[in-house]
């Protein structure tokens, strides 16, 4: 019988409890190194699939929660968001409909096991959860226009804002809804640069810290290993 788990740099990677959630700047190239993650550990990857889950759990489009994904409303859903909200879900912002659905799909996958999650709040979401693993990616703004433009077929006049502007949105929402700051680093256990490190070089520092979370799982980290 095969063994359960992909082999990684020859080795066998067991992440039989983490769950990945990854948060980054536009153009860092998040979904990137979130997908090959999720590959390469065999797991369920979510970001924009978490959208066609909303649609098809409301029975509303697809498209417009596409046009409100990761866009903050600017009702009071913060005091609502962990309590009911079924007296308010018919006339509440869909940017909050979407949320509330996206709350409850990643909570409920995160219960059948490991996953990697990109963007939607998903730190804060499983910020009670101990096998959770929160990663931050950035990297300097030059290099993330230029990928928006050599990659991502952005307007080379435009590159430049769409970025900006792209980050401040993410921020924006991160903020409503956590009520939290976006790239705060006491939000996150693992920050990379994925410009110096690369994309497949990312992809294994992040693997690197799974194997060190599981080897220490549950277990008090002697002072010597600090």
């Amino acid at each position: 019988m095969p063994h359960p788990f992909p082999k990684w740099k020859g080795r066998r990677i067991s992440m039989t409890k983490t769950i990945v959630t990854i948060a980054r700047q536009y153009g860092s190239g998040g979904r990137l190194i979130g997908k090959k993650l999720a590959e390469t550990l065999g797991v369920p990857f979510y970001d924009k699939e978490l959208i066609a889950l909303a649609a098809k759990q409301s029975g509303m489009s697809e498209e417009v929660f596409a046009k409100a994904d990761e866009r903050a409303s600017s009702s009071l859903l913060y005091s609502l968001v962990m309590g009911s909200y079924t007296s308010v879900a018919n006339t509440m912002p869909i940017n909050d409909k979407l949320f509330l659905l996206q709350v409850n799909i990643i909570q409920e996958a995160a219960k059948k096991g490991p996953l990697v999650i990109v963007g939607r709040c998903a730190d804060y979401i499983l910020r009670d959860e101990p096998r959770c693993l929160r990663v931050f990616l950035q990297a300097p703004k030059e290099i993330r226009v230029r990928r928006a433009v050599e990659e991502y077929g952005v307007d080379a006049s435009k590159a430049n804002d769409v970025v900006t502007k792209t980050d401040k949105q993410r921020g924006n929402y991160y903020n409503f809804y956590s009520n939290r700051r976006w790239g705060d680093m006491q939000n996150y256990d693992l920050i990379l640069d994925t410009h110096m490190f690369g994309l497949q070089g990312s992809v294994d520092l992040i693997l690197k810290a799974i194997e060190e979370k599981e080897r220490t799982y549950g277990k008090v980290v002697p002072d010597d290993d600090l």
